[in-house]
């Protein structure tokens, strides 16, 4: 049986089961600035869970993620988090991950971070999904907040996590934060530093996804120049010595066993183009200031389609192609014909 309530602000649900009908009622939370919504059964269980990573570059959901998540959760409270939009991925994953409940939170504000159910909700998850949206938001409301260590806790159980678009933005230990206008390839390559370029870092603590930064909706939206221009910034900066990046077109999604670090890719099944992308930089770039176009040479590139597999761990993959991208002069360059 499924059912959806949606609870304001600061009121929390409660329910109970009689003669197989689901009630719900309701009281006064400690805290304002959420939205709660619940499918299934009201009840917290426990169950035994495995590790997942899945980062998705945003698009059409692939059924994929959430069947395996829910599988991985051991049939558990699947959460999902949100900083914006209502409950449309209740009934969807609830139809296909074979859980006990699915529950959505929607931040509005960071003081919705301290509440104690918000907290315990998010503790209490079996599988935890991060939507898409704005991930300046995510960074904004949970970072240095018991959100983040709930998030991190659940990682550690371990149990699966996922997020697509701004949801796999955060999932890296180098973030790009978004907190103006999104930069685009020609932006980023033309000056490393315009006043879109935010990085953030030390955000989550995923297995294999140290010293990586993420990019979704490469192909679509003509991105992997920005990604470059991400990893520049990092080397520069002095925050890696070896800059690295995963990321993922749309309605692709990157899955990553946390016991070894392989990754494997699933798609939509009519997608032509589900690639994900492992690059990897050596060495600082030849010119990356303020105000001039960056040159960063030899980007090594691994690209893997559903047919692939990546070892984050050793940075090599099979069933895939090899090449190298760079930046010359604020121009992307490719020893391919295409860059993608």
């Amino acid at each position: 049986m499924s059912s959806s309530h949606t609870i304001h602000s600061s009121t929390i649900a409660r329910a109970s089961v009689v003669a197989g009908v689901l009630l719900f009622s309701c009281h006064a939370g400690a805290a304002d600035g959420y939205q709660y919504y619940l499918t299934g059964s009201p009840e917290n269980v426990q169950r035994a869970t495995q590790g997942l990573i899945v980062m998705q570059g945003g698009g059409d959901d692939v059924d994929e993620n959430y069947i395996r998540m829910g599988a991985m959760g051991g049939g558990g409270d699947f959460v999902v988090l949100r900083a914006s939009g209502a409950e449309d991925y209740n009934d969807y994953i609830y139809e296909l991950c074979n859980c006990d409940s699915v529950e959505t939170i929607v931040f509005d504000n960071r003081e919705a971070s301290t509440d104690p159910f918000v907290i315990k909700t998010i503790r209490n998850a079996e599988a935890l999904f991060i939507a898409g949206g704005d991930q300046s938001r995510y960074v904004k409301f949970w970072q240095d907040t018991p959100v983040q260590d709930a998030i991190n806790f659940v990682v550690a159980k371990p149990a699966p996590i996922g997020g697509t678009s701004a949801g796999m933005a955060v999932m890296g230990e180098f973030v790009y934060s978004a907190m103006t206008e999104s930069v685009t390839t020609e932006s980023g390559l033309s000056d490393p530093f315009n006043a879109d370029l935010t990085l953030a870092k030390d955000f989550l603590q995923l297995p294999f996804m140290e010293n990586i930064i993420t990019d979704q909706h490469l192909q679509e939206r003509q991105r992997i120049g920005r990604t470059i221009s991400f990893m520049a910034r990092l080397v520069h900066d002095g925050w890696t010595e070896q800059s690295r990046a995963i990321a993922a077109d749309r309605e692709t999604a990157v899955h990553v066993d946390p016991a070894t670090g392989v990754a494997t890719v699933h798609a939509t099944a009519d997608h032509e183009t589900p690639f994900a992308y492992f690059m990897r930089g050596d060495g600082k770039p030849e010119q990356c200031l303020p105000g001039k176009p960056l040159t960063y040479r030899n980007i090594q590139v691994y690209r893997i389609g559903p047919d692939g597999s990546f070892n984050i761990g050793e940075w090599r993959g099979e069933g895939g192609i090899s090449y190298t991208l760079g930046a010359e002069d604020g121009k992307l360059v490719s020893s391919r014909e295409s860059a993608y």
